[in-house]
C-alpha cells in the first residue's frame, strides 16, 4: 500500500473534570457529519467546517455547560486539531497550504491555513462580532480557533473583512476553513512539502 492509498483517519477521546470528548475523523470522506457538543452554535460551525472540507466526522462532547461554553469549545477544538494532525501522518504528498474567501450574505471572511507543523493563529476583524452570540461571549470563537491551530500544529489566519450579522461572519469563516483544509490536505505525490525536508 502506498502512502497515497493509506486511509487517513483518527479516533480519539479526551476526558477531564470539565469535558468528555470522543471523535472519529476521516479526511478522505464525503462531508458526512454527526456533531453533538451541547452548544448548538458550535455544532453548526463544526458541521459546516467538516462538510466543506469533505471530512467524515463523528463528534460528541459532554461538558460543563452549566458554567458556560468555554471549556466545551476549547476542548472540542483541541481534539479536532489533534485528530487532524494524527490523520495526516507524516504529511508527505499533501498540498500543505490552502486559502478560501466565502461570502455569507453581507459578511465576508478570508481564511488561510498552512499545515506547517508550527502553531499560530491570527484572528483579525473580530471587532465586527457582537459581544454575545447564542448566549456566549464572542471570545469563545477566538479560543476555539486558537486551540485548533495549537493542536493541529498549523498556521491559521482568519480575517473578517466586513459584515453586520455575527452568525453570518462565523459561518463565512467556518466554510472558508473547510475549503482551505480541503486544499491543504489534498495529496498529489509522495514528496515532503518543505524545502527543509521536514515539517516542524
Amino acid at each position: 500500500m502506498t502512502s497515497g492509498d493509506a486511509v487517513r483517519s483518527a479516533k480519539l477521546s479526551r476526558a477531564t473534570g470539565e469535558t468528555s470528548v470522543r471523535l472519529e475523523l476521516m479526511l478522505d470522506g464525503t462531508g458526512q457529519t454527526t456533531v453533538s457538543t451541547g452548544f448548538g452554535m458550535l455544532d453548526h460551525m463544526i458541521t459546516l467546517l467538516a462538510f466543506w472540507a469533505r471530512f467524515d466526522l463523528c463528534l460528541t462532547c459532554s461538558g460543563d455547560m452549566h458554567v458556560d461554553a468555554h471549556h466545551t469549545t476549547e476542548d472540542v477544538a483541541l481534539c479536532l486539531g489533534r485528530a487532524l494532525r494524527e490523520a495526516l501522518g507524516d504529511r508527505k504528498g499533501i498540498a500543505r497550504a490552502g486559502w478560501a474567501r466565502v461570502p455569507m450574505d453581507e459578511a465576508l471572511a478570508d481564511v488561510t491555513v498552512d499545515l506547517s507543523g508550527r502553531p499560530w493563529l491570527e484572528f483579525r476583524g473580530d471587532e465586527l462580532l457582537p459581544p454575545v452570540m447564542a448566549g456566549e461571549e464572542k471570545d469563545v470563537w477566538r479560543e476555539f480557533y486558537k486551540a485548533l491551530a495549537s493542536a493541529a500544529q498549523c498556521n491559521l489566519h482568519i480575517s473578517f473583512q466586513y459584515g453586520k450579522n455575527g452568525h453570518h461572519l462565523l459561518e463565512s469563516a467556518a466554510k472558508g476553513l473547510g475549503l482551505a483544509l480541503a486544499q491543504a490536505v489534498r495529496r498529489s505525490d509522495d514528496r515532503m512539502p518543505s524545502t527543509k525536508g521536514s515539517l516542524d
